[in-house]
């Protein structure tokens, strides 16, 4: 006996015992799950087609386990247009038993698994408050608010023409000078939180390694 389902867009052929992985479903680890999108119930020569549903049955299963799929990388570019586009995902699923394949409005037999009690968490044992260290006297100077949307404050001097870096045109330049960014110099200096905070901010994700920005800049500092 089988039966065939829908769920999440696709159709599943489905036996009692069938493990199968479809798109994320609500639930816990151990619960029952009844799928009511029966498009067909066979069983030996008894064939039930439904229009485009069948009444009345449906399909149980349990959920063994929430997961999720492998990455997924979709990137975009556009010729000539300097448009690159980089993303990922990764699909939430869930994986499934086949445990009954129930016709005329029947209920499944089986229920969720008991979920084992919480242990009581042990108290801990009371420490001795530390004691407090005296404040060391405020001398530093407060820190210049950065300008509205800037990552980077301004530095002093000339700014370089950064368009001599590849891939950076007056655009880009422009849109660079708005996050505080002027020289050879601060590109050189990116950290790897900077590349990312940049890479955020312009919506290009990639582009900075791709181009190696870190080390024309580094050249393009040392030359001047």
């Amino acid at each position: 006996m089988y039966a065939v389902i829908k769920t999440g867009g696709k159709q599943y052929r489905v036996a009692v015992e069938d493990k199968i992985t479809v798109e994320r479903l609500k639930g816990d680890e151990g619960d029952i799950v009844e799928l009511n999108e029966v498009l067909m119930v066979t069983d030996g020569d008894n064939v039930d087609v439904g229009t485009p549903m069948i009444e009345g049955a449906c399909v149980a299963a349990e959920l063994v386990e929430q997961a999720r799929g492998k990455k997924i990388i979709i990137f975009k570019k556009k010729r000539r247009k300097g448009y690159r586009r980089r993303n990922g995902h990764r699909q939430d699923l869930s994986v499934l038993k086949i445990t009954e394949i129930l016709t005329g409005g029947k209920k499944p037999s089986k229920k969720a698994a008991a979920k084992p009690a919480a242990k009581p968490k042990a108290k801990a044992e009371a420490k001795p408050a530390p004691e407090k260290k005296a404040a060391a006297p405020k001398t530093a100077a407060k820190k210049e608010a950065l300008p509205e949307g800037a990552l980077f404050a301004k530095p002093a001097g000339d700014a370089d023409d950064l368009k001599v870096i590849s891939g950076v045109g007056p655009v880009l330049e422009k849109k660079l000078n708005d996050l505080g960014i002027y020289t050879y110099a601060q590109v050189a200096a990116f950290t790897k939180q900077d590349i990312e905070n940049v890479d955020d901010a312009l919506s290009f994700k990639g582009r900075i390694d791709r181009d190696d920005w870190l080390s024309q800049a580094k050249k393009l500092a040392e030359a001047k």
